[in-house]
């Protein structure tokens, strides 16, 4: 069985999040949805109200599960069984860190990583954006899963 990992903070998960989910899924047999918590970061969502959003938007989709993590990304895909991690790339910036992760993550966990470049209708849609929006008041619903 063919399965991988998309891992990401998800705070909040948005519609460019989703398109990646959706050009994934058709890669794998499974796909999990890692959302990942760091002690030492502050969300806007926990990661018990981020994990149930996005498991509420998928509950209809038996090939994916939502777990949260708070360790290394080799180590959630070894506990998964994952061979893949698929990160989405939304510019050169991005591609640099994932490329550098991706390096690290092959090196000492043997995970492989499958780059999806954000489809440009959601090429500048970020969670730091989205999260600042409901800061300010303003409605993000139509970036928001």
């Amino acid at each position: 069985m063919r399965k991988g990992i998309f891992v990401g903070s998800f705070d909040p998960f948005t519609v460019g999040h989703a398109d990646i989910v959706a050009r994934a899924l058709p890669l794998f047999d499974k796909l999990v949805i890692g959302v990942g918590y760091n002690e030492h970061k502050q969300y806007m969502f926990t990661a018990d109200e981020r994990v149930a959003r996005i498991a509420r938007y998928y509950a209809q989709e038996p090939r994916i599960e939502v777990k949260s993590y708070n360790d290394l990304t080799i180590d959630f895909a070894r506990r998964e069984g994952a061979q893949y991690v698929v990160k989405g790339v939304r510019s050169v910036k991005d591609f640099e860190y994932e490329r550098e992760q991706a390096d690290i993550n092959r090196r000492i966990g043997g995970l492989e990583t499958v780059l999806l470049y954000a489809d440009a209708r959601y090429a500048s849609v970020s969670s730091t954006l989205v999260r600042e929006l409901i800061h300010f008041g303003r409605d993000a619903r139509e970036w928001m899963i």
